[in-house]
C-alpha cells in the first residue's frame, strides 16, 4: 500500500512525519498523487532489516531549458521520523532534526528505449526500474546500523556497478542536495533531501582529494553528466574530466589554494606510545585500548531490535566530509567524560591502502589549518593542525588519548618537512605501496609507518541476507 493511498482513506490517517513528506511531494508532482511505491513487508521496528518503510517513484519529464533530461525520481521514507512515537527514532531534546534529519533521493535518466515507448504508446504508463530502491535501502541500512548520517558533498565508493550490470562505469556515489525537494519542516523537525548521484571512480577520487560539492558543480554544467538536477545516466561512457579536460586543471588549482574538504576515511591503524623519558604517565597502546573498547561495547545492554539486526554490509572505505572535528569522528561508544591521557611520543602504523590519504591529510588538510581522521572499527585517529579549535591536544602536549579517540597535533613547522619526506619517498595520490615505509621525526618524537597493521581483535564476517520486499503495482522483479 502506498503512502498516497493512506492519505486518501478517511479512516486511516498517515502519521504526521509521513504526511508532511507526502504533502511536499504532492506540491512537486500534483499530477501524480498515487505514485508507484516500494514497501517493506516487515517494518524495521518489528525486527525487519530494511529501515526505509517506503520508496516512491515518480515520472519526471525533465526540463530542456535547464539541461534536465526525462528521468525517474526515487524518494525514501524512514530515515526521518515518520511516526514521532519513538518506535524507530529516539527523540533528542535539543535536536532540530526529524529522526536522522534527512531522506534519500535518486534520479535515473530514462533510456532511449523508454523514451521511444512513451512516444509510441502514451496510453501505456511505463514502469520504472526497481534496482535504485535496493540501492537506497542499502544506504539507509548503513546509516541506521552505524548511526552515521550523510552530508551534502559526501562520497561513497560503491566499488561495483550501481545496477548490478557488468558494463556500467558508474560504480561510485556522491551526495548532493535534491534540487527540487530541498529541505522541509515537519512536526518532528527538519528533513533534508540528500540526492545520491552515480559517478565514475575518477570523479570520486577527485571529489575525495578536493571536495564533493566542487565536482558536483562540474557535473551540473552539461546534460551529458547530469545537467542542473544531476540525473544519473547509467549509459554514460566518459567522465566529466574526459569530456571537459579544463575542469581537471581548474580543480587542481583550487585544491592547491583552498585545500580539501575530505575530513577522514575508514582505515586500519595501530599505535603505541614512544617513551623517551623514564617517567611514564600512563602506558597506552593500541591492543589494550582496542580490546578494552570492544569489551565495554560488547557488554552494553542491547535492545531486542538491536539484537536482531546484523552488521552493516556497506563499503568500509566511505569517507567523512564534515569540517567539524567531532562530527568527523563518529565513534559509536565513548566512556562518560573521559580524561585525556597525554603521551610522550607516538608511533603510528597505517595500512598501505591509505598512503594517498596520508599525503592528502598533511598537504591538503593540515597545511590549510584543518584536521583529518582515520577511523578503525573501535578507535579513531585524528591528525590536528595548530589552529583547530576543540581539540584535546596542543603544542605543549601534542599527543593524547581521549576515550577511544587518539589525537595527534602536527605543528606548523613540521608540515613542510613531512611533505618533503613524502615527496622523497615518491608518495603521491596514485601511490600503491609494495613495501614498508617508515618516516621518523625524532625531535617531535613522532614516527609514521605505512605497513599492514597487525590484527589485535578477531575479525567477524557479516552474513549476507535476502530481504523480502513488495512493490505496489509492479511485478516483484527486484
Amino acid at each position: 500500500m502506498s503512502a498516497s493511498n493512506l492519505d486518501k482513506k478517511p479512516d486511516v490517517k498517515p502519521p504526521p512525519g509521513l504526511k508532511a513528506i507526502i504533502d511536499h511531494l504532492f506540491q512537486v508532482y500534483p499530477d501524480q498523487p498515487n505514485p508507484l511505491q516500494v514497501t517493506t513487508l516487515l517494518k524495521y521496528w518489528l525486527g525487519g532489516q530494511d529501515p526505509l518503510d517506503y520508496i516512491s517513484m515518480y515520472n519526471n519529464k525533465g526540463d530542456a531549458d535547464k539541461n534536465v533530461p526525462p528521468h525517474w525520481h526515487y524518494i525514501s521514507f524512514g530515515l526521518s521520523d515518520l511516526h514521532g512515537d519513538e518506535r524507530v527514532h529516539l527523540r533528542e531534546e535539543e535536536s532540530h532534526r526529524s529522526g536522522m534529519g534527512f531522506e534519500l533521493t535518486f534520479r535515473l535518466a530514462k533510456t532511449d528505449a523508454e523514451l521511444q515507448q512513451e512516444q509510441d504508446f502514451p496510453e501505456k504508463p511505463l514502469r520504472p526500474p526497481t534496482w535504485p530502491a535496493n540501492l537506497l535501502q542499502a544506504i539507509g541500512r548503513y546509516c541506521f546500523q552505524t548511526g552515521n548520517g550523510l552530508c551534502f558533498g559526501d562520497n561513497i565508493p560503491w566499488r561495483k556497478s550501481l545496477d548490478g550490470s557488468e558494463n556500467s562505469m558508474l560504480q561510485s556515489l556522491l551526495v548532493a542536495q535534491d534540487p527540487q525537494l530541498g529541505c522541509i519542516e515537519t512536526p518532528f523537525g527538519t528533513v533534508d533531501f540528500c540526492q545520491i548521484v552515480g559517478v565514475f571512480e575518477h570523479e570520486l577520487e577527485q571529489a575525495s582529494r578536493w571536495n564533493g560539492r566542487g565536482v558536483l558543480n562540474f557535473l551540473r554544467e552539461d546534460i551529458q553528466t547530469g545537467g542542473e538536477w544531476l540525473v544519473t545516466n547509467m549509459e554514460r561512457t566518459m567522465s566529466v574530466f574526459e569530456l571537459f579536460p579544463e575542469t581537471l586543471i581548474n580543480l587542481q588549482d583550487d585544491l592547491e589554494k583552498q585545500g580539501s574538504d575530505l575530513a577522514g576515511v575508514n582505515a586500519d591503524f595501530t599505535f603505541k606510545e614512544m617513551k623517551p623519558t623514564v617517567a611514564i604517565k600512563q602506558e597506552v597502546d593500541f591492543q589494550s585500548l582496542s580490546e578494552r573498547c570492544a569489551s565495554e561495547e560488547n557488554n552494553r545492554p542491547l535492545t531486542e531490535s538491536q539484537m536482531k539486526r546484523e552488521e552493516p554490509s556497506f563499503p568500509q572505505s566511505m569517507s567523512l566530509s564534515s569540517n567539524s572535528l567531532h562530527k568527523s569522528c563518529p565513534l559509536d561508544f565513548q566512556p562518560q567524560a573521559p580524561d585525556c591521557i597525554s603521551l610522550d611520543g607516538i608511533e603510528i602504523t597505517l595500512a598501505p591502502t591509505v598512503a594517498k590519504y596520508l599525503l592528502l591529510a598533511i598537504k591538503d588538510r593540515i597545511r590549510h589549518g584543518r584536521h583529518f581522521t582515520f577511523k578503525a572499527q573501535h578507535l579513531a585517529l585524528t591528525l590536528v593542525a595548530e589552529t583547530v579549535t576543540g581539540a584535546a591536544v596542543n603544542v605543549q602536549e601534542p599527543y593524547g588519548v581521549l576515550g577511544y579517540w587518539i589525537q595527534v597535533l602536527i605543528p606548523n613547522d613540521l608540515v613542510p618537512r613531512m611533505m618533503e619526506d613524502f615527496r622523497n619517498a615518491n608518495l603521491d595520490e596514485n601511490t600503491e605501496l609494495t613495501q614498508r615505509l617508515q618516516f621518523d621525526w625524532p625531535d617531535k618524537n613522532l614516527r609514521l609507518i605505512l605497513d599492514q597493521p597487525e590484527a589485535t581483535l578477531p575479525i567477524t564476517t557479516a552474513t549476507a541476507s535476502v530481504t523480502a520486499m513488495s512493490l505496489d503495482a509492479v511485478p516483484p522483479s527486484m
